[in-house]
């Protein structure tokens, strides 16, 4: 069998139609009407009054973060176990990331360590739904709206997915989705912001567009980025939503299948299939692995000598170089962020995965750790 990538998007429906609508009407830049309909389709999908299309999943947060007006100094809260996008727009704009660890059995943050960690400066909190599962948004929320905090919704890996039968990417006073080749939708790159607060909304349409005056086009009194979506790349997006509730039931599947395979190796830690609150939509299918067989790295090497693609978990906040350099995080010990990234790795998950390499790489596993 020819090597398995740990993605494979699937383009299978009005894709090319759209495009080439695109190409024939000649409306391909930022202002073409796919935008707007894609838009639309995500206020109906997450429920939310506005939505604000972008270039990436980065330019969403990037955008969201600097729409709230935080002041120098002020503290964002975040969990350490995430992609470095979450932390950039809050260190260039000079406010103070506070970390907070993962829960052991979710991989998510723990809501548990958060009160402890508000001060005065506090003014959000950015949860970010890992891999599968939902954070447990309820008592966020108590918190949130205890001492009127910001919620920062990062809902990138769960597009379609719900919390107690509300859409994820509903509940932040801000919310962004990313649109990357391995998401539940697609646009090749792109995101969006989701809120419910015109207020916000109006700033973010003004920053993804460089901040034009409204009356004197070349007039610019805040600086903002050329963050837009091309109306090409929001075709995808359209067809992609058309097929959202098929590449979920598609996810599910892969997830169920590998779960039950898998759950019997006795030094594999798999993922909840649910929760309280939800259900596992499985973004990706990640493993943990005893350390006494060796770290995630080891098994990287062997799963791609053998043909298959994985991917190491996010290293931590408190690890990276870029942000050590910076002096952040000087002596701060976030453990269970430590040993997921140690130990964890993901399987080929793509919605584009065949069920002859499910099977292949099912069996190679089963062999590796039996």
């Amino acid at each position: 069998m020819s090597f398995i990538p740990v993605n494979t998007p699937s383009l299978r429906g009005n894709e090319k139609q759209y495009l080439c609508d695109c190409i024939d009407s000649g409306w391909i830049s930022s202002e073409g009407p796919f935008v707007t309909q894609l838009e639309e389709i995500a206020c109906g999908v997450f429920q939310t009054s506005h939505a604000i299309a972008v270039s990436s999943g980065t330019a969403a947060l990037d955008i969201a973060i600097d729409s709230l007006g935080l002041s120098v100094g002020d503290e964002v809260i975040l969990p350490s176990f995430t992609i470095i996008s979450c932390i950039h727009q809050i260190i260039r704009s000079g406010l103070k990331p506070v970390l907070i660890d993962s829960d052991p059995v979710t991989w998510n943050i723990n809501h548990t360590l958060i009160a402890e960690k508000i001060t005065s400066r506090t003014r959000a909190i950015m949860v970010v739904h890992t891999y599968g599962l939902p954070v447990d948004l309820d008592p966020i929320l108590h918190l949130c709206n205890k001492h009127g905090l910001y919620l920062i919704e990062d809902t990138a890996e769960l597009i379609g997915h719900t919390y107690k039968g509300k859409p994820c990417g509903s509940f932040g006073d801000i919310s962004i989705l990313s649109f990357y080749p391995n998401k539940h939708v697609t646009t090749g790159e792109g995101g969006m912001i989701l809120t419910s607060n015109a207020s916000l909304a109006n700033t973010c349409r003004s920053l993804r567009n460089l901040c034009f005056d409204n009356t004197a086009r070349f007039v610019h009194r805040r600086l903002g980025w050329n963050y837009r979506l091309s109306n090409l790349h929001a075709a995808v997006g359209v067809a992609q939503f058309e097929l959202l509730q098929e590449t979920l039931a598609i996810k599910r599947k892969i997830g169920m299948t590998y779960s039950s395979s898998l759950k019997q190796i006795n030094k594999l830690q798999i993922p909840l299939d649910c929760t309280q609150y939800a259900s596992n939509i499985y973004w990706v299918f990640g493993i943990l692995i005893d350390p006494t067989l060796g770290s995630a790295s080891d098994f990287i090497l062997k799963y791609r000598e053998l043909g298959i693609g994985t991917r190491p978990f996010f290293c931590p906040m408190h690890r990276q170089p870029v942000l050590k350099s910076l002096g952040l995080f000087p002596s701060e010990e976030y453990p269970v962020a430590d040993y997921l990234y140690a130990q964890g790795l993901y399987l080929p998950s793509g919605v584009g995965l065949t069920e002859d390499q499910l099977s292949h790489v099912i069996e190679i596993t089963l062999n590796l750790f039996s």
